[in-house]
């Protein structure tokens, strides 16, 4: 025990990495024999857990995009998903499409949908920067904060007198048919939709004029700013992206589920916020491969360990996580220059 004590910080941190390899192949080891013994039952559970995983990524984004350019956890931007969800229903059930509709009609609304409430989206989340973030932009840490918190009941309890307080459902567009054996419609429909937008939003970040002034601005924006990048236009265009991936995965989430909440943005937003840790809190992949791990995770446990247990285990392979890579899977160790 002594031996482990004496051990410096370069030997700890090799140790706790081999427990968690050590961990992260017994839950491998675990998994596989769980798939041999019932593939068809494995291969569902996988696909619902990877739709449930896509739609946390596309808000878990939000999240890691913002804080990695400004340091702020946007606890609104849950609530701007849960916006897109109601929205996305509303124009469904006020155009009076139903599950008897035609296939054209059934696209064409969905499209419609995606198009307005990613449109919707992106405005709110500009104007809860504009007027909750940007004048406390030189504040202390804990005043922008707490706006956020407080940005994201006005904007829940908002939904709540327009919707009320009771859930609202729709028709069931997508159905329960399945394809490529026992792939839900619902699901190959999720992953088809997000995988362009997660692949889009890379390319932009990486390739596009304004995507790098959004890494610069989140490196140093006083630098920045010297090199004749608008920081605040820069950081308006991070929370319009976040809003559009908010709104496009509330719609996603009210076809899926077919029914939403005004608090639906509670549950969701801290699975993402969860995801977004989890993956490396400021980092685009990160946010991806946590959110996905996160459906998996959850799909299996629902499975293999109980529903009423999915979130003990989502939130304790969490803790384990952060134990072995306080920084998350794919996040660095921020070095302090004197």
């Amino acid at each position: 025990m002594n031996g482990v004590l004496n051990l410096s910080a370069a030997q700890k941190q090799v140790v706790i990495d081999r427990m968690g390899q050590l961990v992260g192949v017994t839950l491998l080891v675990a998994l596989f024999i769980a798939a041999a013994s019932n593939p068809a039952a494995f291969f569902a559970q996988t696909t619902i857990g990877l739709t449930n995983g896509a739609l946390i990524a596309l808000i878990a984004l939000g999240y890691t995009m913002v804080y990695g350019i400004i340091e702020l956890i946007n606890f609104a931007h849950a609530d701007v998903f849960m916006i897109g969800s109601m929205l996305g229903m509303q124009m469904i059930v006020s155009f009076g499409v139903s599950a008897d509709s035609g296939p054209a009609v059934k696209v064409g609304i969905i499209l419609l949908g995606l198009v307005v409430c990613m449109g919707g989206c992106a405005l709110i989340n500009v104007a809860i920067e504009r007027i909750a973030y940007r004048p406390l932009r030189n504040a202390p840490p804990l005043a922008p904060l707490i706006t956020a918190i407080g940005m994201s009941f006005i904007i829940s309890n908002i939904a709540q007198k327009i919707w009320g307080p009771s859930q609202i459902s729709m028709p069931d567009l997508l159905g329960n048919g399945t394809i490529f054996g026992n792939v839900r419609i619902k699901d190959a429909f999720v992953i088809l939709v997000t995988a362009p937008l997660l692949y889009g939003l890379t390319w932009f970040v990486k390739n596009t004029r304004q995507g790098k002034a959004m890494r610069a601005t989140a490196q140093d924006q006083t630098a920045a700013s010297i090199m004749g990048i608008d920081v605040n236009r820069t950081i308006s265009l991070t929370f319009l992206l976040g809003g559009l991936l908010a709104g496009a995965s509330g719609v996603l989430y009210a076809l899926v589920n077919t029914t939403t909440v005004w608090n639906a943005g509670f549950k969701n937003g801290m699975f993402a916020f969860t995801a977004a840790v989890l993956g490396g809190i400021g980092n685009l992949t990160g946010a991806v491969i946590g959110g996905v791990l996160l459906g998996l995770i959850g799909s299996y446990s629902a499975m293999y360990v109980g529903d009423r247990w999915t979130d003990v285990v989502i939130f304790s392979i969490l803790v384990m996580v952060l134990v072995f890579r306080p920084t998350g899977l794919l996040g660095q160790q921020e070095i302090t220059r004197a």
